[in-house]
């Protein structure tokens, strides 16, 4: 095994390691955050960033295949309708939510 195999493996782990502390530190915001909005941002930012730290250290790990070039297309995916659908989701429930929530206090 050469030193850039065990470079990318390396980094590969990290990628994965990381990618699993977003969605966990994501899970940790559901059950903390009070307003639907704010366990909504962070459930999306951590599916955003786990999803791509999780593909980028696939692709590390499987180097140059068949295999990194589909978890490419489905990171592309992934990351393009992620936020659209969660921005949605947050439109949705600005529309149909109660209003007390959204008010900002004046000081």
């Amino acid at each position: 095994m050469s030193i850039l195999q065990a470079l990318a493996s390396v980094l590969g782990l990290v990628f994965l390691a990381f990618g699993l502390f977003a969605f966990l530190t994501a899970v940790l915001g559901l059950f903390r955050f009070d307003c639907a909005l704010n366990r909504m941002h962070a459930a999306a930012v951590g599916d955003a960033l786990g999803i791509f730290c999780i593909l980028v250290g696939l692709m590390f790990l499987h180097r140059w295949s068949l295999a990194t070039v589909k978890i490419a297309l489905i990171f592309l995916f992934l990351w393009t309708t992620s936020p659209v659908s969660s921005h949605l989701l947050a439109e949705m429930e600005l529309w149909t939510g109660s209003r007390q929530e959204f008010e900002v206090e004046e000081r």
